[in-house]
């Protein structure tokens, strides 16, 4: 039978971005899977911070070369690789010099939220799902990690349903403790919905706050991980309440374990 195949979307990855619990997992993760044998695919943001000499990173050109519009404005997507060796795994990156050419991740050097944080979550959103196609690689699950994948599974519930890359797939949401204090754009939804949305997709940006990312993608997900200790109690509570299957936190080093159980009790085995 054929591997499995887990797309990750992830928020932070170590060596890329400095050591934090999401960065940690985003780094693990995968290459456990992997080693599990399961098929993976892994991408993150090409935030500015990020050394791409270091890391060697490099355009992977037939992958590079769309646009995507958000505002009535043509946004050039752009695909990049590298590889971390001793995990035999590849990671790509979502970049685009309007969004992440800055040297910061969501805040400026005065902890100011950028403005634009809205339009990069979407081309993130929309640039993975893109790149995916492009592909031609069709995964059994999708695993979201972090609030900047947020969009993720209401997309793959709505505007990719009927491609058959995403048409036979589970999607994981994992619960972190990154929430921010500050709201997005009010003109938010008229710029991430696409004719497939209903009301209800969008009733939930009527506020697009911290609160009403996650509760979209709890909603729009099969099953959830709590991904952090100290996880907003408010969203706790929204999780549980949504009766879908929930793996709890694990402070296990060997997670990996628990978590690959709960994908092949989702997906199945090979």
């Amino acid at each position: 039978m054929e591997k499995k195949r887990i797309l990750y979307v992830m928020q932070e990855i170590m060596p890329y971005l400095p050591e934090s619990q999401m960065s940690k997992i985003g780094r693990f993760l995968p290459q456990k899977t992997q080693e599990s044998r399961k098929e993976i695919r892994t991408f993150m943001p090409r935030f500015g911070l990020i050394n791409e000499r270091r890391n060697q990173l490099h355009e992977v050109i037939r992958l590079s070369g769309m646009n995507l519009i958000i505002d009535d404005i043509d946004h050039p997507l752009i695909i990049k690789v590298a590889s971390i060796q001793q995990a035999r795994m590849q990671v790509y990156f979502i970049d685009n010099e309007d969004f992440f050419k800055r040297k910061f991740i969501f805040r400026d050097k005065k902890d100011k939220f950028f403005d634009d944080n809205d339009e990069r979550t979407i081309f993130f959103s929309k640039g993975v799902l893109e790149t995916v196609k492009k592909l031609g690689w069709a995964p059994d699950l999708v695993h979201c990690h972090g609030w900047f994948s947020s969009l993720i599974p209401l997309y793959l519930r709505t505007t990719y349903k009927d491609n058959p890359i995403f048409s036979n797939l589970k999607i994981v949401f994992s619960l972190y403790n990154d929430n921010f204090k500050e709201s997005l754009k009010k003109q938010f939804i008229a710029k991430m919905k696409s004719p497939e949305m209903n009301d209800a997709d969008l009733a939930y940006f009527a506020d697009a706050n911290f609160m009403s990312l996650y509760k979209s993608a709890i909603d729009n997900s099969d099953a959830l991980i709590i991904g952090s200790a100290d996880v907003n109690p408010e969203l706790l509570e929204y999780a549980k309440a949504s009766g879908k299957p929930i793996l709890d936190y694990e402070e296990r080093e060997d997670y990996h374990i628990p978590y690959n159980e709960f994908y092949d009790n989702i997906i199945g085995k090979e």
